[in-house]
């Protein structure tokens, strides 16, 4: 396939839905390529299977309108930034050649997430070695953008809110998907999970003067060619 524009990583299917549904409906309306590399099938959860979970995924990448999307196989719940994780994670990067990656924030109660965040920043540098076994040419992202999971209620500063507002709507019909994950099983009174999820979303976009927003951090400055779209 063609490079991809951007490349979301996740440590399990719903991560990039339910983080950045908003931003991957956004951008793919501008007309760029978007892939969601899952890095473990997510499984074992309560209300869930392996069978359920593929499902699930394969209705909100359909909504998401994705140009790729793929699983690395790694094992849930015991995710580990190793040098085998690092070497797969990295020929993927060299086949898919993404512009962009997006990772999760390195700060996490869950500890897939944190070892995710790790492993996508050591294969961002291991995919542009020379002299190695890796499959493909080298290739190194320009950047690396983190985004904000769920399981702490950290609040901090972004580099920047993307405005979300059109395809919000859009983006709970995704996580929606996830039913074994996001509805069934949890409390049905107010505030319900879902309505967190969007109380998030309507927050963030406040903090910039729009309906709806997801943050994102980056460790490097972030150079602008303009200023138009500025909120």
């Amino acid at each position: 396939m063609a490079d991809l524009d951007y490349l979301v990583i996740a440590a399990h299917p719903d991560d990039a839905e339910l983080c950045l549904g908003g931003t991957i409906l956004l951008l793919k309306a501008q007309g760029h390529q978007v892939g969601v590399l899952d890095l473990t099938d997510g499984e074992p959860t309560p209300h869930g299977s392996k069978e359920i979970r593929q499902r699930e995924t394969a209705a909100a990448t359909q909504l998401l309108g994705l140009d790729w999307r793929g699983n690395l196989g790694l094992p849930n719940r015991l995710l580990q930034s190793t040098l085998q994780a690092r070497g797969l994670l990295a020929g993927v990067f060299r086949d898919l050649r993404p512009r962009v990656l997006f990772a999760p924030y390195w700060d996490d109660a869950h500890p897939d997430h944190v070892a995710a965040s790790a492993l996508v920043d050591a294969a961002r540098f291991w995919a542009k070695l020379t002299k190695t076994e890796l499959p493909g040419q080298p290739h190194y992202p320009s950047r690396i953008l983190y985004y904000f999971s769920m399981h702490l209620r950290l609040h901090v500063k972004p580099s920047l809110v993307m405005d979300v507002t059109p395809h919000h709507d859009a983006k709970m019909r995704a996580v929606e998907c996830y039913h074994s994950q996001f509805v069934q099983g949890r409390p049905t009174t107010a505030p319900t999970f879902l309505d967190d999820v969007r109380d998030r979303a309507r927050y963030w976009g406040w903090t910039i003067g729009t309906g709806y927003g997801e943050p994102l951090l980056c460790r490097e400055e972030i150079g602008l060619r303009g200023l138009r779209d500025l909120t």
